[in-house]
């Protein structure tokens, strides 16, 4: 049965078969007066959903669709919908729901909600049995407040990763004091770490990028970096010992990684954020590698609505672009997207297109 009752998608049945998409329908929740529907027209790749279709963050509810850097437009709006036009090219990203009533969601912390957390896929819808479904497929159905207007001059294509990746930078940087006078580092430059690179640069911060070699620092010239750190050479904390005001880690992997070296280039109570997920344990932290700076270790998931609607209107005015490669929406393609995801092979963010010629 088509829309509006179910959506089409791109489902994976389980983490042995992560890359082998099969296309069916699926049911959509009730629609809710609150509730708007959005025809997609592309769906960032986030490694997110790598990391959930093929095991590594434990289990989940397959059959499952995935993609979570939606863009589309709205095609159906509730009754009592105030924040989205029938029309409108609008954006969804990694959360679709909360309870909008605790301290958190009435404090614009709504992504820390600790009563009613629905993410955009994976999550069981209150009292129906549906699981969200994402946004490798023809529609989704999500209620008002994570719904977004995509200003006018921003491509489908290049905006859709920031949906995810880029407020996952943009939040942390904001929320932290990102600004002119203060010197942040951005670890990790790959999808989440170069939007997080060209939004601390965009906000006027002195912007260093760091990596484990010199290969990606062309490319943060690009975004904007002032200057490059390459962990792999002798000696590479010394210069900078209690400079930074804030480093945000977006690396996907700990291994290797001497946090120690990386917390000695903290200010006194400096910030260390951290918004990457790896599969792996991740470092130990000793309390007398705190002490001589007193640096403050923290992390930070997704964004508030304000913030969503902040950072792409910043990119908006800054003409900020994701770098994006497009990738045609089916079995093959997204095949080939997990695949290179997995092996990191990606500069710095995959979109989903062409969902005209698969969905009509």
């Amino acid at each position: 049965m088509p829309y509006p009752e179910e959506a089409e998608g791109f489902q994976v049945d389980s983490p042995e078969t992560y890359t082998d998409f099969k296309k069916r329908f699926f049911k959509l929740k009730p629609f809710g007066d609150y509730d708007v529907d959005i025809k997609i027209e592309a769906c960032g790749v986030c490694g997110s959903d790598v990391h959930t279709i093929s095991g590594g963050w434990g289990s989940q509810k397959f059959p499952l669709c995935v993609g979570h850097e939606i863009i589309g437009r709205a095609v159906r709006v509730g009754p009592k919908v105030t924040l989205i036009k029938e029309g409108q090219r609008v954006g969804v990203g990694a959360q679709s729901y909360s309870c909008g009533e605790c301290k958190q969601c009435k404090n614009e912390n709504e992504t820390y909600c600790p009563v009613l957390m629905i993410d955009t896929y994976g999550a069981e819808w209150p009292d129906t049995g549906i699981v969200s479904q994402g946004g490798y497929s023809s529609h989704v159905r999500t209620h008002e407040h994570w719904v977004f207007p995509i200003p006018d001059v921003l491509e489908t294509n290049l905006v859709a990763p920031m949906l995810c990746a880029g407020l996952t930078a943009y939040s942390p940087l904001v929320r932290n004091g990102a600004g002119p006078g203060k010197k942040v580092g951005i670890v990790g430059l790959g999808g989440i770490g170069h939007f997080g690179v060209m939004f601390a640069k965009a906000l006027g911060a002195e912007t260093w990028a760091i990596s484990r070699s010199r290969a990606k620092e062309a490319d943060a010239r690009k975004l904007g970096a002032d200057g490059y750190i390459a962990t792999a050479e002798e000696g590479w904390e010394k210069p900078h010992r209690c400079s930074f005001d804030l480093i945000i880690n977006c690396a996907n992997s700990s291994k290797g990684f001497d946090l120690e070296k990386y917390l000695s280039m903290m200010d006194v109570h400096g910030r260390w954020i951290s918004v990457g997920l790896p599969e792996e344990e991740g470092q130990v932290i000793k309390a007398q590698n705190l002490i001589s700076n007193g640096v403050l270790i923290g992390a930070s998931h997704l964004g508030s609505r304000r913030e969503m609607l902040e950072m792409l209107q910043l990119a908006a005015d800054k003409g900020l672009r994701g770098w994006v490669e497009e990738l045609q929406i089916g079995s093959e393609g997204l095949k080939e997207a997990m695949e290179r995801m997995k092996k990191g092979d990606v500069h710095y963010r995959f979109t989903m297109t062409g969902y005209d010629k698969v969905f009509g």
